[in-house]
């Protein structure tokens, strides 16, 4: 099996994945996917897909290919400082991308084994942020794209998955059930089974039934079989040939998917009466297919039923849906003349699904929060009209409720803050956000991204050991990108006093992902699970002086004190 990440600055960034094949120590090939997904891949930047693949021979596998496709994509849509930006994709040589088939190599001490009648995490990560750079910001933008892909053979651990698939029985499961899976937006594959453990806490939501634990299993059982369903949780036990995945969420049937209704998924900006404004829609059409929507007007009503994902919260009404939330919402469309764009949706015999919101802020001295980012889009991005009982929200005074947070530390006026919840009803402001977790912005995950131009760089680091990489920020041809990003909010490498370590000391040793390459190498993208054999094949590869790096991004955290970033999944990207 196999679960998908990515990461990168894109509200939507739509290919296809035409194929996934792995290379046997014997030069056997095998394609656990064959029929090509659509996918967008910003939307894994903040969930896992966890894929299925069918029966794998048994054996050690050296090498992997995942083939991805741009030829039906129209644009790319960027994330600039939280507005949207359309752009192109386009390779080096200036041209429009078409596919690009990328070779993984694994850590020679790590490879892939598959042993019979045993399950398998194949972790595959496509990173938007090393493969992507922004070369002509203004209108008509354009992305250039050297494609960069990691796989690596990854243990079980607490990373929060998307399992999507089809219903099939609880009969032999003592507390859940057996399920089918069919990743992404497939109508039609049916790539194995999986057994899905449920306990007393698994929200259920079924057809807009709403239940908590034991009877959501009962409800679930008179289902029909082979109808949608989505599970969110984490991945269990991989000793059988079926894997087990312990729910946290399980939305079934027409509450997730329907062939007879539309489900936009984004962010509200703006409402006047009971007509919200939609933004950086992912639009899911009932034959399955994906579509990017910038904006779009939804018109609500008394019959629209709304739902708080995994909370079981009663008493829910369309007042609840407010400027900032992000929401999923089911409903009939409308078409421009050609009748191919969607140009509004009327949910109001429809649902709304209250997602969870993530807001980004410095505290003030008064304990209010001024706004960087709320649902992904900087506040100049939202119209407030109509929020508060005497006056819109106030981005640079948002008053966020924190009662529901769990103890810990008290932050301190002017921290940087990532902050998760869900925006007060309509028209009932103050306060204006209840927060149900709230996080230091140095405790999150951070990102590290450099670049150099002028076709790259030969000589990018000051050193490069076991101990981490040094970046030389004095190089002649180190790009304009230089930064530590937490959330909307960049730290120039530039402004410290000395260039960091980047090092995995720290770091989880046991799912290191350390990456050097790019498609035009023989071998590829090289994965590395220890940092020794990452910092031979870095002073190896610039040794000669014949690779340049185009660009380093590194996932993990800033350690101010010591001036080091450590991370476990560093991306090393070299120039095609």
């Amino acid at each position: 099996m196999g679960d998908l990440t990515n990461s990168g600055d894109f509200m939507s960034y739509i290919i296809n994945i035409d194929a996934i094949t792995l290379t046997r120590s014997d030069g056997t090939l095998v394609t656990p996917l064959v029929t090509p997904e659509s996918v967008d891949l910003a939307r894994l930047n903040s969930i896992t897909e966890l894929v299925e693949a069918p029966a794998v021979p048994e054996g050690t596998y050296t090498s992997g290919s995942v083939t991805l496709d741009w030829t039906s994509t129209q644009l790319v849509w960027l994330n600039l400082n939280g507005q949207t930006q359309s752009a192109s994709a386009a390779n080096p040589s200036g041209t429009g991308m078409t596919t690009a088939a990328v070779t993984v190599t694994f850590d020679p001490a790590h490879p892939l084994v598959v042993t019979q009648n045993q399950s398998v995490r194949l972790q595959i990560a496509v990173d938007l942020t090393a493969s992507n750079e922004l070369t002509t910001p203004a209108a008509p933008a354009v992305v250039t794209v050297q494609p960069f892909v990691t796989m690596s053979a990854a243990p079980v651990d607490a990373t929060v998955m998307r399992l999507r698939g089809l219903f099939v029985t609880t009969t032999g499961v003592s507390s859940g059930f057996y399920m089918n899976t069919r990743p992404f937006y497939d109508l039609v594959s049916s790539l194995g089974a999986v057994v899905v453990n449920t306990n007393a806490q698994t929200y259920f939501n079924i057809n807009g039934s709403v239940y908590t634990g034991a009877a959501g299993l009962s409800a679930i059982a008179t289902q029909q079989q082979n109808m949608p369903l989505v599970v969110y949780g984490t991945l269990g036990n991989l000793s059988g040939i079926s894997p087990t995945f312990n729910a946290t969420q399980v939305y079934f049937g027409q509450i997730q998917e329907s062939q007879l209704a539309y489900y936009l998924t984004g962010t509200v900006t703006a409402r006047s009466g009971d007509t919200i404004t939609l933004r950086a829609v992912d639009a899911l059409t009932p034959l399955g297919s994906t579509a990017y929507i910038d904006s779009v007007p939804v018109t609500l009503g008394s019959g629209t039923a709304v739902f708080e994902d995994g909370i079981a919260t009663p008493g829910l009404t369309i007042a609840n849906v407010s400027v900032g939330q992000q929401i999923t919402v089911a409903g009939q469309p409308t078409f421009d003349t050609t009748g191919t764009v969607v140009v509004g949706l009327d949910a109001t015999t429809g649902f709304v699904r209250l997602r969870p919101t993530t807001l980004w802020s410095t505290l003030n001295a008064d304990s209010t929060q001024d706004l960087l980012s709320l649902g992904r889009f900087a506040p100049a991005a939202m119209t407030f009209t109509g929020t508060g009982t005497s006056g819109p929200a106030t981005p640079t005074a948002y008053v966020v409720d924190t009662s529901a947070v769990p103890p810990g530390p008290t932050p301190t006026t002017g921290q940087l803050l990532q902050v998760q919840g869900g925006v007060t009803p309509f028209g009932t402001a103050p306060p204006d956000f209840t927060a149900r977790s709230l996080t230091p912005g140095p405790s999150t995950l951070q990102t590290l991204v450099v670049n150099w131009s002028n076709g790259g760089s030969a000589h990018p680091f000051t050193s490069a050991s076991d101990a981490g990489l040094v970046v030389n920020l004095a190089d002649a041809d180190l790009g304009a990108t230089h930064e530590i990003r937490t959330g909307p909010a960049p730290l120039d490498l530039k402004s410290l006093a000395a260039s960091p370590l980047i090092t995995t000391t720290g770091a989880d040793q046991s799912n290191l992902q350390l990456a050097i390459g790019s498609t035009t190498l023989t071998s590829g993208i090289s994965v590395f699970n220890s940092a020794s054999a990452f910092a031979s094949a870095v002073n190896s590869d610039f040794a000669a002086g014949t690779n340049k790096i185009s660009r380093l991004v590194a996932y993990g955290q800033y350690d101010s004190v010591n001036n080091t970033f450590v991370a476990a999944r560093i991306s090393v990207a070299l120039h095609e």
